[in-house]
């Protein structure tokens, strides 16, 4: 059965057709950006975007940057902060545990035993909320990477979803704040204490292939080596939960995509991912400061952005631009003919320039050789499909209670 015209046919005549689950986190990020204060330009085109993003002329804004800039030394704040020179330098001393080359051969078999582990326990039970399969998983391979190797997997997750919890979403009262202000200190104390210091004492003994050791041979304190675990924590464990089951939840209501995915080959399965992903960015945007006036290219018209202003790319605008998209920028289409070549499939969910995410090959083959296995399993099907809320400090959408089954 030719499953792709199956599902790219329904396109043309439903062009109006919307195919995205979370749209209401986009709607939420929409009124999220008008509280910014001072002077807010917004960029909604793949061009305008990739121009933003590729510019020596701004500076990360987002993911709480400017807060952090007052209370830190440039030098040592975690590279996802870092700009110019500085972050030019952490970022190739670190491509080496990113590599594509290096994630296929270094993390292959952990990510397959791991996948192996978690549907043999859900086979047993019949059943299991997928975000919390999603989780662990995405914390072990994350884990393994930055060396977070000296401490319970399962209390780790545990630990670390608590902390996102507990940042995602900002209190509108006072002592609300401080209350939550409290638990989050607690909680990154005990990831601290129970994760993080145990792993640097292993590296101080025995220095490893991995991001703390890095860190270690820099120099950098018990404090800034945090700092950098939950920025990767962050980046590599709580996105890749999300994108995880939003895959899952899509193959899962549609059996004919589901069947593509588990008939085709393995860059096939990246492929339609990667289209996936295009759909629903989990990171839906991004946002940067200009240090200078800042000219942008739109269409042979010129667009001056003043020094100072705040930048906001939307994300999944630019990714349903259909300069960059295509036809039907909205609907999923496993086949789809892009326009601009020299994009990646997935186009800006993974961001752009200097600050692109580096673990993209990470979340893609882990998704894919972990779904590959979880939806072979026989009679599954999505009992409860999950909520989608928003993640307000990194502008991500989160889903919970993806309740999976066995008939």
């Amino acid at each position: 059965m030719d499953h792709g015209s199956e599902i790219t046919a329904q396109c043309p005549y439903q062009p109006e057709r919307d195919d995205r689950k979370s749209t209401m986190a986009a709607l939420a990020a929409g009124a999220a950006t008008q509280a910014q204060t001072g002077q807010v330009f917004k960029i909604e085109t793949f061009d305008l975007a990739r121009q933003v993003l590729r510019s020596g002329s701004v500076r990360q804004a987002g993911f709480r940057a400017e807060l952090l800039a007052r209370f830190s030394d440039p030098a040592t704040v975690p590279v996802l902060y870092q700009e110019g020179e500085a972050h030019h330098k952490q970022r190739s001393a670190t491509a080496r545990f990113f590599a594509p080359k290096v994630v296929t051969t270094q993390y292959r078999a952990l990510i397959d035993t791991l996948s192996k582990t978690l549907v043999d326990r859900f086979r047993k039970t019949g059943q299991a909320n997928l975000d919390d399969l999603s989780l662990e998983l995405a914390v072990a391979v994350a884990a393994e990477i930055i060396g977070l190797t000296e401490s319970n997997r399962a209390g780790m997750a545990r630990r670390l979803n608590r902390f996102f919890e507990l940042n995602a979403v900002p209190h509108p009262w006072r002592i609300a704040r401080l209350i939550s202000g409290l638990r989050t200190q607690a909680s990154l104390m005990a990831f601290y204490f129970a994760d993080v210091k145990p792993a640097i004492r292993a590296r101080r003994r025995a220095r490893r292939e991995d991001v703390i050791s890095h860190l270690l041979d820099q120099k950098r304190s018990n404090q800034e080596i945090l700092t950098e675990c939950l920025t990767y924590g962050a980046a590599g464990m709580a996105t890749t939960r999300e994108f995880i089951v939003m895959c899952a939840w899509y193959m899962l209501e549609n059996p004919a995509l589901q069947a593509r995915f588990l008939e085709t080959d393995e860059a096939g399965r990246l492929a339609l991912l990667e289209e996936m992903l295009r759909l629903e960015p989990v990171v839906g945007a991004l946002y940067r400061r200009c240090l200078q006036d800042m000219t942008l290219n739109d269409q042979g018209q010129k667009i001056v952005i003043p020094a100072g202003s705040l930048v906001v790319i939307d994300l999944r605008a630019a990714n349903t631009d259909p300069l960059a998209a295509g036809s039907c920028p909205f609907s999923l289409e496993p086949e789809r003919a892009r326009p601009d070549t020299k994009a990646t499939a997935s186009l800006m969910s993974f961001g752009d320039g200097a600050h692109r995410c580096p673990g993209a090959a990470v979340a893609l083959l882990e998704t894919a050789l972990f779904l590959d296995r979880l939806l072979r399993v026989e009679g599954i099907h999505m009992r409860q499909n999950p909520t989608v809320t928003l993640n307000v400090p990194i502008s991500s959408y989160e889903l919970r209670g993806a309740r999976i089954a066995i008939a």
